[in-house]
């Protein structure tokens, strides 16, 4: 597949295409953040930055309006275009795009959800961005996308076909012997309009340092919907080239356009081996995240606490005042020795600096010597939460939380 690069602006290269030339447009332009974004490089030399700062909003509309309706005639009639945006103007974009596609051009108001570390700022957390997705005409291509059904879902009901009864409600379809009738396999769940998609990791080997790369698989979702192999995607603000990678990868043409000869350089490297970061947390499902021991929890029901996943020695951490050290809480298992217990949340808050462990002892039949035997820094509290409350306001602890 082709893959090009051009440096400049993008309003005056898409002016030298053909009209209808083009399958698929996706739009990542600023944001109007009135920033100048700045981010390092994984060698911690190379530096990449754009300016998104302007005199007013009215200029950034005009700036978007120029490029959209040449963006409008490269379109085949066959083709879509997905405009990436974020609160800063989105409410403004979408009435452009209504302008300049018409509306009833739209498809669909797609939802880029992701988790994010939590910020100091009074307002809810910032977590999706909005992709506005609209067709040039009504003949446009798509190709449904699947899901798979949720652990809730009766896939065995799902499978059997319905038809309408004599009052139009729907029914499970059965033959003149009254067996079920079956439709077959199904795909799974036509996918919806908020996609579940994380952000890069900063470890990942597809981060490149540029600031707003957005993941492959977001790309690789939309060229799918809108595109087949050997088609020709445009991407006119290609920044780290994420979307050329991605049609590369999936056997389309692409064309990137970027005012940044840095970005210009960087595009050309990824796409000399295009590479995508399997994502774990999508291939194995949030759900096998939840490692944490239903059991164990139970014995601290009535405790303000934050259950731990992940962690073989911690099973919950304490509700304390903001800024006070953790006190970190694990319950002896059954078959368990109180030494073992105590051993396991001993090493696992070495590094963390607690201001407490507790151990929740759910054995009591152990032998008089042990104790003195145990990590000094290991409490020992019998599984009632009130026992606990008491054997804390002996540390100074108790003013900390409420049972």
């Amino acid at each position: 597949m082709a893959s090009e690069v051009r440096h400049g602006d993008c309003l005056d290269t898409v002016k030298s295409l053909a009209s209808g030339a083009v399958d698929l447009i996706y739009v990542d332009p600023p944001f109007f953040t009135q920033k100048t974004h700045l981010m390092a490089a994984r060698n911690r030399v190379t530096t990449f930055q754009f300016s998104d700062e302007w005199e007013s909003r009215k200029e950034y509309i005009e700036f978007l309006s120029d490029r959209l309706h040449e963006f409008r005639r490269v379109l085949k009639t066959t083709g879509s275009i997905f405009f990436h945006c974020d609160t800063n103007a989105s409410h403004h974009i979408r009435c452009l795009l209504d302008e300049v596609f018409g509306d009833g051009m739209f498809r669909s108001e797609i939802i880029w959800h992701y988790r994010r570390w939590s910020n100091s700022q009074r307002n809810p957390l910032p977590s999706h961005q909005t992709i506005f997705f609209y067709s040039k005409t009504d003949n446009y291509q798509y190709h449904q996308l699947f899901d798979e059904y949720s652990p809730s879902t009766n896939v065995d009901q799902i499978l059997q076909r319905r038809q309408r009864d004599e009052h139009g409600k729907a029914i499970y379809a059965r033959d003149r012997q009254g067996n079920v009738i079956y439709d077959g396999h199904k795909s799974g769940v036509p996918i919806a309009d908020v996609w579940d998609i994380p952000f890069l990791n900063p470890k990942a080997r597809e981060r490149v340092g540029y600031p707003t790369q957005k993941p492959i698989l977001l790309l690789e979702r939309i060229i799918r919907l809108a595109t087949a192999p050997g088609d020709l995607v445009l991407d006119p603000f290609c920044g780290s080239g994420t979307t050329l990678v991605a049609a590369a990868l999936l056997d389309r043409n692409s064309l990137g356009i970027d005012v940044s000869q840095e970005a210009v350089q960087l595009t050309r490297q990824r796409l000399e081996q295009p590479f995508k970061t399997s994502s774990e947390l999508l291939r194995k499902g949030r759900e096998t995240y939840v490692q944490c021991d239903e059991d164990a929890l139970a014995f601290l029901h009535g405790l303000p606490v934050v259950p731990v996943q992940r962690n073989r020695g911690i099973d919950a951490i304490l509700k304390t005042a903001p800024g006070e050290n953790p006190v970190l809480i694990r319950v002896q298992r059954k078959d368990e020795s109180l030494a073992d217990a105590a051993e396991a949340i001993h090493n696992a808050g070495r590094s963390k600096q607690p201001a407490t462990l507790v151990l929740i002892v759910t054995d009591l039949q152990q032998p008089s010597g042990l104790f003195n035997m145990l990590p000094s820094d290991v409490l020992l509290v019998n599984s009632t939460a009130g026992e606990l409350a008491e054997r804390l306001a002996d540390r100074g602890i108790c003013t900390r939380f409420t049972l």
